[in-house]
This record gives structure tokens, sequence and C-alpha cells, in this order.
């Protein structure tokens, strides 16, 4: 772990999905590969910036002449709602939101909903009752607007809410919505420069819940 656990009550947790509760980077680089070959993009520079932002924003600001980026953002969420078979929980995931009262966490995630829906079923996670997805936030990370959309629903002030996140894209946004950020690392291939607390996954992490208010702490 990098930096310290903050130590504060918080009246809610929201969570990004894709690297920081479950890994589905196997089945998004695949499909992501076979798009990017069939454009002639240079795969390894490519795959890098696909994490973290709605697709279609990533095929937006490629620029690519004839190509239509609703359409193609379309099709590959249906090409990856159809390979899921390595789509895994981060370390403790399970555990750990089953700890957390039904309305004080929620997901705030980049992906459209029915590919989310898909991979919370095959990594084995719960439904949140309170769901952020791509169609409902009018600006993606790193603008705020997931995030405060999904404060706003669980009726917490953004500033009273920890946000955990794995892209940079999305611990931006977390900070641009006044949040208190923790980064996940299992699925990083690097070192990651940031003043957050980093921790790899949920394993070594409890909730204390008192009636009103969420504390994070270390598993004794």
């Amino acid at each position: 772990m990098t930096h310290a656990l903050p130590t504060r009550a918080f009246g809610g947790f929201l969570f990004d999905m894709d690297g920081t509760i479950l890994s589905s980077i196997a089945s998004a680089e695949r499909a992501w590969t076979r798009w990017a070959e069939r454009h002639g993009l240079d795969v390894e520079a490519f795959l890098p910036t696909i994490h973290g932002v709605q697709s279609v924003e990533t095929i937006r600001r490629l620029n690519l002449p004839g190509v239509d980026p609703v359409a193609e953002a379309h099709a590959l969420t249906e090409a990856e709602m159809l390979d899921v078979d390595d789509v895994v929980p981060i370390g403790g995931a399970g555990e750990f939101l089953a700890a957390l009262p039904a309305d004080r966490w929620a997901i705030v995630t980049s992906a459209p909903k029915r590919l989310a829906e898909v991979r919370l079923k095959a990594a084995g996670l719960p439904l949140p009752g309170v769901f952020v997805t791509a169609e409902d936030a009018e600006r993606s990370k790193p603008a705020p607007d997931g995030f405060l959309l999904g404060a706003e629903r669980l009726g917490v002030a953004p500033e009273d809410c920890l946000a955990f996140e794995d892209a940079p894209a999305g611990i931006a946004a977390a900070g641009a919505a006044g949040m208190t950020v923790v980064v996940i690392t299992e699925t990083h291939r690097g070192m990651m420069d940031t003043t957050h607390a980093m921790v790899a996954d949920y394993r070594d992490l409890a909730v204390e819940w008192d009636g009103a208010s969420l504390k994070l702490d270390h598993r004794v």
C-alpha cells in the first residue's frame, strides 16, 4: 500500500467497475485488438488508451475518416458481451461489497448498462441499488458527472463519499467531484504516481458501519 487509508467516516462508497471490482481486461483487449487491427492502428500503443473511458469517446478522439463512433462502439459492446469467460472479481471484492449496506454504495462505470450487467453476473458480483452507467452521465470520465450523479442518487454529498478507482480518467473524475479516492491496483501493469491511497485489492480491507456512516479499516 502507498499512502495511508482515509481514517474519516463517509456517507457512501462509490465504485468504478472494470479494474476496480472486477477484471475484464482480457475480454476488452481481445475485442479492441481485433477492432484496432481492422483500422490499421498500432495495437500496442492503442490498447492502454481504452481503459476508464466510454468506448464512443475512445473512438471519437481518433478522428478516423469514414468511421461512425456510435455504431462502432455499439458493435464493440456486442462483441464484449459475448466474451466474458475470463471476467473475474478483484480479490475480496464480493465479500467487501456484501458487508456494505445496500443503500450506501453505488457503481459508477463508463460501460453501457447491458455490458456492465453481463460482466457483473460473470464475475459473481451483485447488481447495485444505485447504478450509473454510460447512458446516464452527460460527460464521460474524466469529467465528474457520473460520480456526482452517483452521490446524488445515494443522497450523500460528494465530499462525504469515498470513491474506489483504478484508471487515471476515473481517479481524475472522482477528484473533480470532490471525493476522497482509494486506488485499486490489482490490474495495474506498472507503478502509478498518485497522492491517493493505493491497495492491491479488498482482501485486507474491512468496513465499519455504525448505522449512520462507513469507515474503511484494515482487516484484523
